[in-house]
């Protein structure tokens, strides 16, 4: 997966917004991880989205500054399995030995059974759309720490949060949120 670095970056990268006391969204190269969990709780925190390919160093850096040294997460949370949201997602699991949970329909990406179709940059959206051909889709292969979302839409080890299927963007996309406070995250955008 390492080699399908993609040398873009924006202006906000490497910039993290603590969007509540537990919600800390932070941009690496064009996308963003988020951390769950209040920094006064170390062990129980989670991460949302593995970022770029080889951004495993910078993830790692800002989970030690937020939770603490050897603070590993409860989990990943995966909201789908496109390049750009599990660039270190391998690294990240080994390195912490952590559970990564995605829904049942990216498992095929997931577990290096099927690659994502071919992107189609003759839809309207922009450049994004246009430079789509040049994004990898190739399926990897996450390995013993894959685990499968509960069917009931919880999340082990975080009752607040529930996941829910917002197909669209991939077959598996799921968004986390969280009814008391109306907190949503999709792709790594917070909204609420």
């Amino acid at each position: 997966m390492g080699h399908h670095y993609i040398p873009v970056t924006s202006l906000s990268s490497g910039i993290g917004q603590e969007v509540r006391p537990d919600i800390y969204c932070l941009c690496i190269q064009v996308v963003n991880v988020c951390f769950i969990g209040n920094p006064a709780q170390p062990h129980d925190w989670f991460l949302i989205d593995a970022g770029m390919p080889k951004s495993a160093d910078e993830i790692l850096s800002a989970a030690q500054s937020r939770f603490g040294k050897n603070n590993r997460p409860k989990a990943i949370l995966l909201t789908h399995g496109h390049f750009d949201h599990i660039g270190a997602v391998i690294e990240l699991a080994q390195h912490w030995d952590a559970p990564v949970f995605a829904h049942e329909l990216e498992f095929p990406y997931l577990t290096g059974t099927s690659n994502y179709p071919e992107p189609d940059s003759g839809v309207e959206g922009g450049l994004v759309a246009k430079l789509s051909p040049l994004f990898p889709n190739e399926a990897i292969n996450v390995g013993e720490h894959l685990k499968m979302l509960p069917a009931d839409g919880s999340i082990p080890d975080i009752p607040e949060w529930r996941w829910i299927h917002t197909p669209g963007h991939s077959p598996g996309h799921v968004s986390f949120f969280r009814n008391e406070d109306r907190s949503l995250i999709g792709r790594c955008f917070y909204y609420g």
